[in-house]
């Protein structure tokens, strides 16, 4: 089992920034994947940009310049930097994580945290 908190979500002008944290409750040395999706209203979940066990980093092409995955492993949380903020922008943000389960794979979602882009 791993319990995903995020946190960060607030209304910010059009070029603003935001830093989304999810604190995971167990090592993140022990999860397959993290990172970060969105949902805006209508349309389907996409990804932002999550960490792989391989070490390799993926961003939504719709973010990539603008938007920084990190984590800090001894706080067993990942951060969003999200800079030069759009309207389209708007969303709520869900935290994943990938866990092996068996032969497959299991899916951890947070509760959602909303980020709204507006003047």
């Amino acid at each position: 089992q791993v319990q995903l908190v995020e946190s960060g979500g607030d209304l910010v002008q059009p070029g603003g920034s935001l830093r989304l944290s999810c604190a995971a409750s167990r090592s993140i040395f022990t999860i397959n994947a993290m990172g970060w999706y969105r949902q805006a209203p209508g349309k389907e979940r996409e990804l932002v940009a999550r960490f792989t066990s391989g070490g390799i980093t993926n961003y939504g092409d719709s973010v990539k310049g603008r938007f920084t995955i990190s984590r800090d492993n001894a706080k067993n949380t990942v951060y969003l930097q999200m800079n030069s903020l759009k309207p389209e922008d708007t969303a709520v943000y869900y935290c994943n994580a990938v866990t092996i389960a068996g032969l497959g794979t299991k899916d951890y979602w947070g509760q959602g945290t909303q980020v709204t882009v507006s003047s």
